[in-house]
């Protein structure tokens, strides 16, 4: 059976592609549209050189503050090739793999609209790199995000003409030593190619596309674990009919209070009464605050959508046109406002889930303290709450705005900068770390909801949280909670949600 095959460049990639592309480990070519697209820029770029002596930025000049440094025609591909070297300075942590691939799979989406000169030989081994899981060694470290993201896309590159490290099946080897086992040869870079290699926003795309899929997974995780906190918590159902609801009709306020009721349809507990007649924000305003972080999030996709079908590098090439225009698409401040802005969306559901913790073993409504038979021979889960509290101060400060600070750049030259790619390796810590805060009250909410045994919760809440003890048990006693934590993440990272 032939595998399917995903054609860069036929059409305008989304989240959902991408996220269908990586999981079903998808063999990605050029689409032929796209392979035209690209010959015939670089045709165009070197006839314009044998016709023209003029200096083209980048392209038989030298970069950023030494622009004016012409560069002779027979040392146009040594210039490229000392671009790769010099701007490959990256450090810290070194980038996932899946944020690696998705990189690759950007940049090859970007190159493929024929705007930036490369050969097509070079996005061929881009394309090669990615389906046979050649990830280059990338660090987190080195980028402002404007100028597009140099360092991490030098190391994303190197790898092309023969430097720097790559993973292959499991391990990190040299490039080098990786081009024997495929018959490969070392790319020679030609003019203008390094810089659109280098030059672009695939390192904050990248992050940003893989913290979107993640924080559409988590904001339906956290209404299912909110609704089972809602039961567990014998609260009222009144906040999540819709009539309050069209009434403000933001769309994620009214999608979060349907989603709400529709978990917990049936339930016993919700339909007790002799209620208490309102219930703390945590759990009363779930609809206000977890839709406005579903609003967000469509809107940070959107952004995200228009930026990784777009052209990112510098100098822009118009075949048709004639022009050459030096300009700013590497400029990441779109990406690093909105980055920010997810940052603040996926904090304040770790923040609300926080303190929805903090009610349920507060030793209220029935519930015993710390939600453990024997309190006081027993702590329970009391430090579980201090753990996701931990977690939720460390958003707040992760909250703090990478995009408005800049630093002077490139001798002046480069003197506004995004720093978008500090945005967007904090917002992927934020998302890791909402993660854990919304496992923490899993744990804590399924605990408090068989303490409410013979009454039951709904058929759908009951059905998960059944099979969420099959990987975390009831607490009858003292144990090392840090184990149900990690199980309880595992847990959501592999439970299919019904949609």
């Amino acid at each position: 059976m032939s595998m399917k095959v995903y054609k860069i460049g036929a059409e305008r990639l989304s989240l959902s592609v991408i996220e269908q592309i990586i999981n079903t480990q998808q063999v990605i070519s050029l689409a032929d549209t796209a392979m035209e697209r690209i010959e015939k820029c670089r045709t165009y770029l070197d006839k314009k050189l044998l016709d023209n002596e003029a200096a083209i930025y980048g392209i038989n000049t030298g970069f950023g503050y030494l622009q004016n440094v012409k560069i002779a025609d027979e040392n146009l591909t040594q210039l490229q090739h000392n671009l790769l070297l010099s701007h490959a300075c990256g450090t810290g942590q070194e980038v996932p793999k899946t944020v690696v691939k998705i990189m690759l799979l950007l940049k090859i989406q970007s190159l493929s609209y024929g705007h930036s000169a490369v050969a097509l030989t070079t996005v061929q081994r881009l394309v090669d790199f990615y389906n046979h899981a050649v990830l280059p060694v990338i660090y987190t470290q080195g980028s402002l995000g404007a100028s597009g993201d140099l360092a991490p896309l030098a190391h994303l590159a190197l790898p092309l003409i023969g430097e720097g490290e790559v993973w292959y099946n499991g391990k990190k080897i040299s490039a080098s030593s990786l081009y024997p086992q495929f018959n490969w040869e070392p790319l020679k870079l030609q003019s203008k190619e390094g810089l659109a290699l280098i030059n672009g926003t695939q390192f904050m795309s990248a992050y940003g596309v893989f913290c979107l899929l993640k924080a559409q997974k988590l904001s339906a995780w956290a209404d299912v674990v909110a609704a089972i906190s809602i039961d567990a918590f014998d609260c009222r159902i009144d906040p999540f009919l819709a009539l309050s609801h069209v009434i403000r009709p933001h769309q994620g306020q009214m999608a979060t209070a349907a989603a709400i009721k529709n978990w917990l349809e049936g339930s016993e507990l919700i339909n007790r009464q002799d209620k208490q007649t309102q219930d703390p924000y945590s759990f009363r305003c779930v609809p206000q605050v977890h839709g406005a972080s579903k609003d967000s999030i469509n809107y940070i996709q959107s952004v995200f959508e228009t930026e990784i079908n777009s052209v990112t590098d510098n100098p822009n090439v118009f075949p048709d046109e004639d022009l050459i225009i030096s300009a700013g698409n590497f400029h990441g401040q779109p990406l690093a406002l909105t980055l920010d802005f997810l940052c603040m969306a996926l904090a304040e559901l770790g923040s609300i889930s926080e303190r929805r913790t903090f009610q349920l073993i507060s030793g209220t409504r029935g519930l015993p303290p710390f939600l453990v038979k024997n309190a006081g021979l027993n702590s329970g889960l009391m430090i579980t709450q201090y753990t996701a509290a931990s977690i939720a101060s460390e958003n707040k400060q992760l909250c703090t705005p990478a995009s408005v600070d800049s630093i002077v750049s490139s001798n002046g030259q480069e003197d506004h900068v995004s720093m978008g790619a500090n945005a967007a390796t904090k917002c992927f810590r934020v998302c890791e770390n909402l993660e854990r805060i919304l496992a923490i009250e899993l744990l804590t909410a399924s605990q408090a909801l068989e303490l409410r045994l013979p009454e039951k919760s709904s058929v759908k809440i009951e059905k998960l949280v059944s099979e969420y003890r099959k990987v975390v048990t009831f607490n009858e006693t003292d144990r090392i909670l840090a184990t149900d934590i990690k199980l309880s993440v595992a847990f959501m990272q592999k439970a299919q949600l019904p949609n």
